[in-house]
């Protein structure tokens, strides 16, 4: 399963070969969307979606339009394990979005030293000596953390807006919608004709690394919990490094090899405080899913404003 969460960075660096980003985008939702809409269909996830198709356009533009395009976009200069490293960083940003939105359990030693430790990581690996044969694209690494950024800010509509909307059909529905949105402008923007490779990576980035990597994560929370579902994308950035070093080439340099420990252990203290199973574990209506699954725990709004609604046994509405 790892794999599936860890291999899309190398197979956007074989796609954006031939493809521009914008049809690459068109593509992979498109495929991705077209498998998954039986399924919704047939559960009625995609009506229940449906009646929310705002918010499920606003989910899809931040956790889809932008981040797929900028990934694209980034890796036609960046390694694919450096990308995959960066996105990584995702619980950083969630941790300071949840204390923007008046989470103090943020303010924790531990997660306060996360911050720390994992935003030096990040320097290290971008600035640090000998990264990508001494020379990175600045540009390029801004847009990946601003990737990372967007998919820590998505869940926040999943949890205030659609958390009582079956996943499968938010996450179709915003495919569906974001396919279309790119399709005029991958046609405008596809000059050249794409060889095989780019195609057959595109292929696999959106059946196994979008479609079944959905499928696969509903399994996996229905088996071990919403809550500890996500810790197994610690291993992405390994993934990502590794297939981009052995079948890309990419240098495996002082950078990664000093940042990556710090960036991880970073995420993992800010996200979590440190536990396996952090406090206050939420219901799996407001887990976010993503198509490359985000690093784990990042923390889940809660809005006071919001209650609880539940039956008595007379079968009468009660809030608590």
């Amino acid at each position: 399963m790892c794999l599936l969460w860890g291999v899309p960075y190398l197979l956007i660096s074989v796609v954006v070969e031939s493809f521009s980003p914008a049809a690459m985008v068109a593509g992979r939702t498109l495929i991705a969307a077209l498998l998954l809409l039986p399924f919704a269909i047939r559960s009625g996830a995609i009506k229940a979606a449906w009646k929310h198709w705002p918010w499920v356009l606003a989910f899809g533009l931040v956790e889809m339009a932008g981040p797929f395009f900028l990934l694209g976009h980034a890796e036609q200069s960046l390694p694919s394990g450096l990308t995959g490293l960066l996105v990584a960083t995702v619980p950083l940003f969630a941790a300071l979005i949840a204390l923007g939105g008046g989470d103090r359990g943020v303010l924790g030693p531990a997660r306060l030293i996360g911050l720390l430790v994992g935003f030096v990581g990040v320097g290290v690996v971008v600035a640090g000596p000998g990264l990508a044969g001494g020379k990175v694209d600045f540009l390029a690494a801004g847009e990946v953390l601003l990737v990372a950024v967007l998919y820590a800010t998505a869940p926040f509509i999943v949890a205030r807006k659609l958390g009582h909307v079956p996943s499968i059909g938010t996450i179709t529905l915003a495919l569906l919608f974001i396919g279309i949105l790119y399709l005029p402008i991958a046609l405008l923007t596809q000059h050249t004709v794409p060889t095989m490779p780019s195609i057959a990576a595109l292929i696999a980035l959106g059946v196994i690394c979008t479609a079944i990597a959905f499928l696969a994560f509903f399994a996996l929370i229905k088996e071990v919990g919403p809550v500890r579902a996500p810790l197994f994308t610690y291993v992405n950035p390994v993934i990502a490094i590794v297939l981009g070093a052995i079948v890309l080439a990419e240098p495996f340099t002082p950078g990664l090899i000093i940042g990556f420990p710090l960036v991880l252990v970073g995420c993992w203290f800010a996200g979590t405080g440190g536990r396996l199973r952090p406090r206050g574990a939420v219901d799996e209506t407001a887990v976010e899913l993503t198509a490359e699954p985000v690093p784990p725990a990042a923390p889940i709004p809660r809005d006071p404003a919001v209650r609880s609604e539940v039956r008595t046994r007379d079968g009468s509405p009660s809030t608590e």
